[in-house]
């Protein structure tokens, strides 16, 4: 079950209120470099032991270590003397709630998500970091989707670095146990033609398969729907993702959505199994409230996902879970809300 974090409360290891003051402000989607600073902090302070720790805070030497500044010294100091520190209460205070009101029992009988991303491509953290935040919001599993090769801005993977992360991902499973399941994925680009930018053998070994249009997005309609409809209709398609590629807010600007008939592509989405994707960033909100009832109309699946670059935006899907509750989507039409075994099943039928 996906719960809100309980706020941290004395005595808070310095390490975990960086990172908790890092996913804070990840969540209400400040600034790149401020996040960083704190985790950059704690992932130095993973090198520096206790006594080291407390030696340095009590001679007043903690901006002597790289990576450590002013705003992250003063976190640690005030954790290490046995407080929680005052940015990280302020934060808690400000930015510890629901991000938005409605959608709290669906939110809460989430179980993963199907679109999110590592540092392996446009992500802002490791793998391990996205795992153990969505393990202590409490989901069951996840989806690691990280971008295609053609996607050359996001540092997209190629086959060989997607098999090397596939190693990755074995390794973290086994670690983990029974706790938590990290599903292989890829967020795979839907080329002009409608093909996808992978080879059919890597695609036939990943879990999950998320298609996104990220180029062309002014491609006339009839071309965009032949060429959508194609990529929902293979076999190795199992969610469309964010499927009109609009911007409605945020450091990019607009964007229109992309001119297709939504009717005929959501139709090969029910046809084929494949869901849609309610892609939960407040700055796409993608697809609109008309679509996602035209797409409910039709009989389609849907997956509400993050669409997560960093640990924090792991909450957003609160952001889609108050759009579905609110268009009347039945929960058990969501894949999220499926526990993993059943979204193998679904994903991969007959193998």
């Amino acid at each position: 079950m996906v719960a809100l974090l309980e706020p941290l409360e004395a005595p808070v290891h310095p390490i975990e209120a960086l990172r908790r003051i890092a996913f804070l402000l990840e969540r209400t989607r400040a600034g790149t470099y401020r996040v960083e600073a704190f985790r950059n902090a704690a992932r130095t302070l993973r090198t520096v032991d206790a006594d080291e720790l407390a030696e340095r805070v009590e001679a007043g030497t903690l901006q002597e270590i790289p990576g450590i500044g002013k705003s992250t010294a003063g976190v640690v100091e005030e954790a290490v003397r046995g407080d929680v520190p005052a940015y990280l209460a302020s934060l808690q205070a400000k930015s510890g709630g629901p991000l938005v009101e409605g959608g709290e029992d669906l939110y809460a009988a989430l179980r993963g998500d199907c679109h999110l991303h590592s540092d392996w491509s446009d992500g802002g953290s490791p793998i391990d970091e996205m795992v153990v935040t969505a393990i202590e919001l409490g989901h069951d599993w996840m989806v690691l989707t990280d971008h295609s090769p053609q996607l050359r801005v996001a540092n997209g993977l190629t086959v060989e670095r997607l098999t090397k992360q596939l190693a990755v991902v074995d390794g973290i499973n086994r670690s983990l146990g029974e706790r938590f399941r990290l599903l292989k994925g890829i967020e795979v680009d839907i080329l002009d033609d409608g093909s996808l930018d992978q080879t059919e053998a890597m695609l036939g070994r990943l879990d999950l398969v998320t298609a996104s249009v990220h180029s062309k997005l002014r491609m006339n309609a009839a071309p965009m729907t032949k060429r959508m409809v194609a990529a929902v209709s293979n076999p190795r398609v199992n969610v469309l993702g964010h499927c009109t590629g609009r911007l409605v807010e945020g450091s990019r600007g607009t964007r229109p959505q992309s001119d297709f008939d939504a009717r005929a592509v959501f139709e090969a989405c029910a046809e084929h199994d494949t869901a849609v994707e309610i892609n939960s960033r407040p700055e796409r909100c993608d697809p609109p409230d008309d679509l996602v009832g035209l797409a409910l109309d039709i009989g389609c699946t849907f997956s509400i996902d993050s669409d997560a670059h960093a640990p924090g935006q792991l909450d957003m899907k609160a952001y889609g879970c108050e759009r579905a509750e609110r268009l009347g989507v039945p929960w058990d039409r969501i894949v999220t809300t499926w526990d993993a075994e059943r979204v193998l099943a679904w994903a991969n039928p007959g193998r």
